[in-house]
């Protein structure tokens, strides 16, 4: 197990993220493409998805197996400036 001094999450370890984006074709799938560049072993069977109210949101919240502080920040680089996100958590 690793964990850096300013770091309270100790790695490896399974990360859930929270995407939002506006519902449209290819979303999840897309998704799934952007998650796998960071975690190529991220099973997307595992992938909970769920439309707002309206149906005019799709969220995804997504497992991620962590193995560092740089990885998961690439990642929520990577996911937070795509066009079809609209938000991160």
């Amino acid at each position: 197990m690793n964990r850096s001094d300013d770091s309270l999450i100790i790695y490896p370890c399974d990360f859930p993220i929270k995407i939002m984006g506006a519902t449209q074709e290819n979303f999840a799938q897309t998704i799934v493409d952007v998650v796998r560049l960071h975690d190529p072993e991220f099973d997307a069977g595992k992938m909970a998805m769920r439309p707002s109210s309206k149906g005019s949101y799709l969220s995804l919240t997504v497992t991620v197996r962590a193995t560092s502080r740089e990885q998961l920040d690439n990642l929520y680089r990577a996911l937070s400036s795509h066009p079809m996100v609209k938000f991160v958590l």
